[in-house]
């Protein structure tokens, strides 16, 4: 193991040993720090970020979690704020204040501006008793025994405090909220998980495939399926609903054993109770199903469990949906 490894390796351990530290003295104080930030976001308000250096960096990747799960966020930048953007803060916003040293003076300037509002203020702070701790409502205190650095300068192991800090207030939020699978697909559309949630099986399916009457014979299914450039041929009972489903792969099976397999009836050999999924249903649960039993070819249903379309695997990896 090289000297470059071992390093590496220490600054891993550092980390996780600062961040269960931190787990073990989150209290009363956390809970407090979500419900003020749920309370903003129930009452149509948002979270304002603010943070100077390494922690208003941080602060950016917690404000587009916060987004991303359903909490309107903006970084607010210090300097800025006291030339206009100080307009954005609304009375009934939550606000979330960073530095580790809890001095900053950029950041000590605007408080004062941002106290003016009727707001909670939460700090993000490695000392409790600083200016901005004692300026706050609620204190998230992200105190580390020492940076992962050998000069214990740098500020690492008190800035992935801040970062995991930032995504416990995000998961609490989202939780307390019943924020759902749907609710983050509206605000990820251009994401496989947003179109497979927001999707319908009947807007992706193929309405034009192969089906036949299950008394058909086998190679009266291959031409179908020829025809439909499709794996599979889907077989109807007498009164329209899904008798069975016969595949490419089913054909080559038999035609090992039988070469004259061709003109046999295909209910003897295709699969009956295949299975389905109904048109109503969201894209992910075809994308799911497909998945898990590893198939390609997914019959589709109406609601008198007749088929009425066809889901290919190669048509999910088409449309991005995988």
């Amino acid at each position: 193991m090289t000297e470059h490894t071992i390093r590496g390796k220490q600054v891993f351990t550092d980390e996780i040993e600062a961040l269960q530290a931190l787990r073990e003295r989150l209290d009363a104080s956390f809970d407090q720090a979500v419900e003020a930030m749920r309370k903003a976001i129930e009452s149509g308000h948002k979270i304002i970020i603010v943070g100077v250096g390494k922690s208003g960096l941080v602060g950016s990747k917690i404000a587009a979690t916060l987004t991303s799960t359903g909490a309107p966020s903006v970084v607010l930048d210090t300097m800025n704020a006291l030339h206009g953007d100080l307009g954005i803060v609304q009375d009934g916003d939550a606000c979330i204040a960073m530095s580790y040293s809890g001095e900053t003076a950029e950041l000590l300037t605007l408080m004062p501006f941002l106290k003016r509002f009727d707001m909670a203020i939460i700090s993000m702070t490695g000392k409790a008793n600083s200016t901005l701790g004692q300026l706050s409502d609620v204190v998230l205190e992200t105190a580390v025994e020492k940076e992962a650095d050998p000069l214990n300068l740098a500020p690492t192991s008190s800035s992935t405090a801040m970062l995991v800090m930032g995504d416990a207030l995000a998961v609490a939020l989202l939780e307390a909220r019943h924020f759902t699978r749907e609710d983050f697909a509206r605000s990820h559309p251009g994401g496989s998980l947003g179109r497979a949630l927001l999707t319908r099986v009947s807007d992706i399916m193929r309405k034009e495939f192969a089906k036949l009457p299950a008394t058909s014979t086998v190679l009266e299914c291959i031409v179908s399926m020829t025809v439909a450039r499709a794996g599979a041929c889907v077989l109807t009972n007498a009164d329209g609903s899904l008798a069975g489903v016969f595949t490419h792969g089913d054909f080559a099976r038999a035609y090992q054993k039988d070469t004259e397999v061709g003109s046999r009836p295909v209910e003897d050999l295709m699969t009956r109770n295949p299975i389905f999924v109904e048109a109503d249903k969201h894209a992910v649960a075809a994308v799911k199903i497909l998945r898990e039993r590893r198939i390609d070819d997914l019959v589709v249903l109406d609601a008198e469990r007749r088929p009425v379309g066809l889901i290919d695997t190669q048509d999910l990896v088409r449309l991005k949906l995988i």
